[in-house]
């Protein structure tokens, strides 16, 4: 048995049996962020922070909420709005940070494909984050059900359907998915189970691998540049900090990173108290009525750019649901399908920086296509979108191997 000496207070006691002075040097104090990164960085503390927010205000309304089709939707319109005090202002909260965070989540997904943070052993940080995006997305898709309105009934009817696409056991699955065969109260009961246990559970777990996989190959920088941290490491605990390319990730990065976080929260809370209303669909005040369809059903705006490439293909239902699979995937292949060995930003990289900004264009004109009826020219300009998305991600090999000729190899 180890022998414990008399503690000096309760860190000294907890580090005797716990070794928090090594775990705090190890994920805090010497851990080492480049200098060279600018305030988009704090992306990833946000994100965190805006979790929390929404663990938090999920809980509060997990305690008035009522997992039965014949209770759902007076439990959040009726009970939680106008009988719980400051109910409404919980509900409010949760159904802005679902949409907010999502927002934060493209910003950062989308500086990381600026600058090259996919590439040079930082590969499993951009896969982890990718999975991370991925069952963020099915934990919104579950929790847009809970109200059980109307866009809620028919946007589970839609999206459950689509599994009916898969080969054999299409149909099968589907009955399965909702537990009937229309979304009931089975559907309802399993996807609350999803929304407020596993996928949370799943969640937490890929947060952390998230953590765990920057500890590594270490932060990317703005220039691309390879650092030698150890060699910074010693040059800034030696107090020479100015000559340093790094510094520490508490307090000097983190503090940082907590002025951009409580910025944003201001933004946030004025969204929460005066334009709630955007993060509402109006449709979704209404009962789910089996009966009653709405004359136009979509989703929330950050899934309208993949839902328009759904429907993009309006004469053949299957390309459509092929392309809505490799729309959901194809993110994720970006370390394999960069073939440059380049780590640099984007306006360094000559046809690169123009198809990045060609797919940022794409995707604002699929989500604003998204959310129109798909007819006449809206239907022909959603193909064309469609098409392109796919066509951007198909060159992309083509584009960046052809950077490894100009600078004859060298990374």
């Amino acid at each position: 048995m180890a022998e414990f000496k008399e503690a000096n207070g309760i860190v000294d006691w907890l580090d005797q049996r716990l070794a928090i002075k090594n775990f705090i040097k190890v994920m805090m104090t010497e851990y080492w962020i480049p200098k060279k990164i600018n305030f988009l960085w704090a992306m990833g503390v946000t994100l965190l922070v805006m979790f929390l927010v929404l663990f938090v205000s999920g809980l509060m309304l997990l305690m008035y909420y009522k997992p039965d089709t014949k209770l759902a939707f007076d439990s959040v319109n009726y009970t939680i709005m106008q009988e719980v005090a400051y109910g409404w202002l919980w509900r409010h909260i949760h159904a802005v940070a679902a949409s907010v965070i999502f927002l934060v989540i493209y910003i950062h997904m989308f500086v990381g494909i600026y600058y090259g943070s996919y590439k040079r052993g930082r590969e499993m940080i951009w896969i982890s984050g990718m999975l991370l995006f991925m069952i963020f997305s099915a934990e919104a898709f579950s929790g847009y059900m809970l109200p059980w309105g109307q866009m809620s009934f028919w946007a589970a009817a839609v999206i459950t359907n689509l599994f009916g696409g898969i080969p054999l056991i299409g149909a099968d699955l589907v009955v399965w998915i909702r537990g009937n065969f229309i979304p009931a109260d089975a559907t309802l009961t399993r996807f609350f189970m999803l929304h407020v246990v596993l996928l949370p559970v799943v969640i937490l777990a890929l947060i952390a691998l998230h953590f765990y996989t920057l500890r590594f190959p270490h932060v990317n920088n703005e220039t691309g540049e390879v650092i030698d941290f150890d060699k910074e490491a010693e040059k800034y605990k030696a107090g020479n900090k100015k000559e340093a390319q790094v510094v520490s990730f508490w307090p000097d990065f983190l503090s940082k990173d907590i002025f951009v976080v409580c910025v944003f929260m201001i933004g946030f809370f004025y969204l929460v108290c005066f334009h709630f209303n955007f993060a509402m669909d109006p449709i979704n005040f209404d009962p789910a009525d089996s009966l009653k369809t709405p004359p136009h059903i979509y989703p929330e705006w950050y899934f309208l750019w993949s839902y328009e490439v759904l429907r993009g293909f309006f004469f053949s239902s299957d390309l459509g649901l092929i392309a809505f699979g490799i729309a959901n995937v194809i993110f994720l292949l970006m370390p394999l399908l960069d073939r440059s060995k380049v780590v640099a930003p984007a306006h360094k990289r000559g046809g690169f920086f123009l198809w990045f900004w060609l797919l940022v264009a794409d995707l604002i004109v699929l989500t604003i296509y998204g959310k129109l009826p798909p007819t006449g020219m809206n239907a022909y300009i959603g193909f064309v979108a469609s098409v392109t998305f796919l066509a951007l991600f198909a060159l992309l090999p083509i584009i960046t191997a052809a950077e490894n000729k100009k600078v004859g190899g060298r990374s």
